[in-house]
């Protein structure tokens, strides 16, 4: 498999003949986009520019206008303000998406407010830039690949691993057949840092005057702020624990899968899982587990083979023995076992890889390069806007990429082993599970509608 994908071809073939060429059967309803000079400044509009959200507009300035910031917490927008002090501001992103002129957004937020503004912007024909996990269910993340179709905005998700040298070399590697065919992938991360396996406070405090909690909950259903409190476990929500609340974030599996998996993901042109089994210690009604342990059967498609996917996180990893000669395996990391070899990675986002046994390939030379070399997460997605190239991370590649990662979480939510049916959105199997494929938005922050 030297040669570019399919699933290559229909991204390159987005800058020709736009979501067209995704086929007949998705044919798109297009929101006329106006055609840009290479020279031109974009107009950019931020949501959320505390932490990775202020990385994320700094990535964009570069080359490109700030001319919009909107963060519910003042105290996370100070720094923001002070760099950008021309940019209007707002608490409320659906004011800043009504009242502005944008040409494009960054959607850096928790991850139950993802799909909000990236659906309306993509409805007036705005370009979206939403940091990983795309969406908080898989829902949300079919809702979003269906609009970026229809709208034809350029797109991307904001794991960056996509656009780094490392990751596509090994992408070619592995299509190239160095390891030959694969069949056994194991993924792993140290994480949770933050507080899982704890219940809902029971304390509640006074609502910082910084703050605009209403807004930071968003469609979130209602609950009293509460700050973090000793000898409790808990943390605070915000600006950095929500990650371990199902009202708010995916746990350790939807903050790091989508770096650790991708390249995985991509390389192997995996789609829907099947079958979805987890083994957890520690997670209850209101936060993901402590650790857990996730399998993912993806079905045998066309010339490649069936593939198993592991995932670990908490301190759980794949069997030491795995690599063999002792090699100790990284905090986190990707392992793809192929019948001819292994590559294994021992970072987050695959910059560089090692291929195993060490002996067999100790003259190894990389295949010929099949995929783009990519300037930057931002810049491969502003240079995309501006010749109508969507960049390799785009939603028809995020997008179901999410979805199949969040399955993991309904697994872990229900405590069954999961069937999937992902041409009908279905848990085939379980009623529960299946209730965790949506969620109810509180009033006034229902998702846009195309």
């Amino acid at each position: 498999m030297a040669s570019p994908s399919r699933r290559d071809f229909l991204l390159a073939s987005a800058a020709f003949g736009g979501a067209a060429a995704i086929g007949a059967q998705h044919e798109p309803v297009r929101i006329p986009l106006r055609a840009r000079s290479p020279n031109e400044r974009l107009r950019i509009g931020v949501v959320g520019c505390g932490g990775k959200g202020f990385s994320d507009m700094q990535g964009c300035a570069k080359t490109q206008d700030i001319v919009a910031i909107c963060d519910v917490d003042e105290n996370q927008a100070k720094r923001a303000r002070a760099k950008h002090p021309k940019a209007s501001f707002y608490h409320d992103w659906r004011d800043m998406l009504d009242r502005e002129k944008l040409d494009a957004i960054t959607v850096s937020t928790p991850d139950h407010t993802h799909a909000g503004p990236a659906l309306m912007a993509m409805s007036k024909g705005i370009h979206c830039f939403v940091q990983k996990p795309l969406t908080h269910t898989v829902e949300e993340a079919r809702l979003l690949r269906d609009a970026a179709r229809k709208s034809g905005v350029i797109t991307s998700m904001g794991n960056q691993g996509t656009c780094l040298d490392g990751l596509r070399t090994a992408v070619e590697c592995v299509r190239a057949g160095v390891i030959g065919t694969v069949r056994e992938v194991h993924v792993w991360t140290n994480r949770p840092v933050w507080p899982q396996g704890i219940d809902k406070p029971s304390h509640i405090d006074a609502i910082p005057k910084e703050l605009r909690w209403d807004l930071w909950l968003g469609p979130a259903q209602w609950r009293s702020f509460a700050a973090g409190k000793k000898d409790t476990g808990f943390n605070g929500y915000a600006p950095f624990n929500w990650r371990g609340f199902w009202d708010f974030g995916t746990g350790a599996l939807g903050d790091m899968a989508c770096h650790i998996a991708n390249m995985p993901f991509y390389a192997l042109e995996l789609d829907a899982p099947t079958r979805i089994e987890a083994n957890s210690e520690g997670g209850n009604e209101q936060t993901a587990p402590n650790q857990s342990s996730i399998k993912f059967h993806f079905p045998k498609k066309g010339e490649r083979a069936a593939v198993l996917l592991h995932w670990y996180d908490g301190g759980r990893k794949p069997p030491t023995s795995i690599l063999g000669d002792g090699v100790k395996l990284a905090h986190g990391g990707f392992l793809l076992v192929g019948d001819e070899g292994m590559l294994y990675s021992p970072t987050d986002y695959g910059e560089r890889f090692d291929l195993y046994p060490k002996e067999k390939f100790e003259d190894f030379t990389p295949p010929k390069q099949t995929l783009l070399r990519s300037p930057g997460i931002h810049d491969e997605w502003l240079q995309g806007i501006l010749s109508g190239t969507q960049p390799m991370a785009n939603f028809e590649y995020a997008a179901p990429f999410t979805e199949s990662i969040l399955l993991g979480n309904l697994a872990l939510r229900s405590g069954e082993t999961l069937e999937w049916d992902a041409a009908n959105l279905r848990v085939t199997n379980s009623e529960r599970a299946q209730s965790f494929v949506s969620k109810q938005y509180r009033r006034g922050f229902e998702l846009t509608k195309f």
